[in-house]
């Protein structure tokens, strides 16, 4: 397929305009017209451009890639090495940020849901990238932490706030842990995201919500795959999904 072609799919399906992100939604450098092998990962390090070179990608889609507000914008230094060698080795880079997180298909939220059995209620908040929903069963803190970390094969961080069980909880992949107050709004058991602060453990104690930290990069591993499957269902290319280990 051509990368227009690309770019014009995932910009329509991820509804990109409809959000307003930190960074650029889409492509991030062309390096190639044509797109036959695409190789997804959470985030642009260099790490997983040279095991997509080694892949023989043509096309590289992310969750984490460049040109965030605040940041340098000088092409030197990590980011020059970067984009150098995706450019040098013909890679296309592609990177979906909010609108991955909040899609509510293939999106980081609801495919964290899938992966842990979590009913999926619907979306709230700030651009719709929070999360409600149920467990099948009332479960303790404990219980939940441990099915996070067998699943998700990370280490989590919990805060207790009572001895409540958890039924309804409410969720925000990445570094969402602000979100705490909104999602004890809604009148969860539990919140989980990917990050945690100092305050969070203030917040959740005075406002009586369990609160658990599952780990950036653990939390958003699924939406990046999610697309990159469908496209290869839906186009002539290949696909593969490459995880570079990251404890955070």
């Amino acid at each position: 397929m051509q990368l227009k072609q690309l770019t014009d799919f995932c910009s329509e399906y991820l509804r990109i305009d409809e959000f307003n992100d930190y960074c650029p939604n889409g492509l991030q450098v062309e390096a190639n017209d044509e797109v036959k092998h695409i190789v997804c990962g959470v985030t642009a390090s260099l790490a997983l451009i040279e095991a997509a070179i080694e892949a023989g990608a043509d096309t590289l889609i992310v969750h984490h890639g460049y040109f965030w507000k605040g940041e340098a914008q000088s092409l030197s230094g990590m980011k020059g090495r970067r984009i150098r060698s995706l450019i040098k080795n013909e890679i296309n880079l592609l990177a979906f940020h909010l609108p991955l997180d909040a899609h509510p298909e293939v999106g980081n939220n609801v495919q964290l849901a899938r992966v842990l059995g979590w009913k999926v209620d619907g979306s709230f908040g700030d651009q719709g990238i929070l999360f409600e929903g149920r467990l099948e069963k009332g479960q303790t803190l404990d219980e939940v932490s441990v099915e996070i970390e067998s699943k998700l094969q990370t280490r989590v961080l919990a805060i207790e706030a009572g001895k409540h069980p958890i039924s309804r909880l409410a969720w925000c992949t990445g570094a969402a842990q602000g979100y705490i107050e909104a999602a004890a709004e809604r009148g969860v058991d539990a919140f989980v995201s990917g990050e945690v602060s100092e305050p969070t453990f203030h917040i959740a104690r005075e406002l009586g919500i369990h609160y658990i930290a599952a780990g950036h990069h653990a939390t958003e591993r699924y939406g990046v795959q999610a697309l990159s499957a469908l496209i290869a269902e839906r186009f002539d290319v290949t696909q593969a999904f490459i995880d570079i280990p990251n404890p955070v």
